[in-house]
C-alpha cells in the first residue's frame, strides 16, 4: 500500500490492510486547567469543591485546588462632593480570589467535568490540552 503526503495518510492509518474495517481509536488523555475567579470566597471554595468531588468520582488524576494570591483592587476618593470643609478621604476595596484546579482525564469525561453548574458570582476559564 502506497501512501501519500496529502490526507490519505491519516486516513489510511484508521484502517486495518486486510479488511477496511475502522480501528478503535486510542483515547487521549486531555489535560483540563480551570481558573476560578470571584468575589466571595465561601460560593467559590463550594465551585472547587464540587468539581474536585465529580472528578475523583470518575478517578481522575486532580491537583489543586491551589489558591492563587488574592488581587485587592483599591480606590481613594473625596468624601465632600464640592471640596469644601476638612479634606476627608474614603477609602473601598475590592478583594478577587482565584483558584486553580489541574485535571488529567481521557475525551470522554471531558464533557461531564466541564458541564457542572457554578454559583452566581463565579467566573470559570477553562482550557483544555492535550497531556
Amino acid at each position: 500500500m502506497v501512501f501519500r503526503r496529502s490526507g490519505s495518510l491519516t486516513a489510511a492509518l484508521a484502517f486495518k490492510d486486510t479488511r477496511k474495517t475502522p480501528v478503535e481509536p486510542e483515547v487521549g488523555i486531555h489535560r483540563i486547567k480551570i481558573i476560578l475567579t470571584s468575589r466571595n470566597v465561601k460560593s467559590l471554595e463550594k465551585v472547587c469543591a464540587n468539581l474536585i468531588r465529580g472528578a475523583k468520582k470518575n478517578n481522575l488524576k486532580v491537583k489543586g485546588p491551589v489558591r492563587m494570591p488574592t488581587k485587592p483592587l483599591r480606590i481613594t476618593t473625596r468624601k465632600t462632593p464640592r471640596g469644601e470643609g476638612s479634606k476627608t478621604w474614603g477609602r473601598f476595596q475590592l478583594r478577587i480570589h482565584k483558584r486553580l484546579i489541574d485535571l488529567h482525564s481521557p475525551s470522554k469525561i471531558d464533557k461531564q467535568i466541564t458541564s457542572i453548574s457554578i454559583e452566581p458570582g463565579v467566573k470559570a476559564e477553562v482550557t483544555i490540552a492535550d497531556a
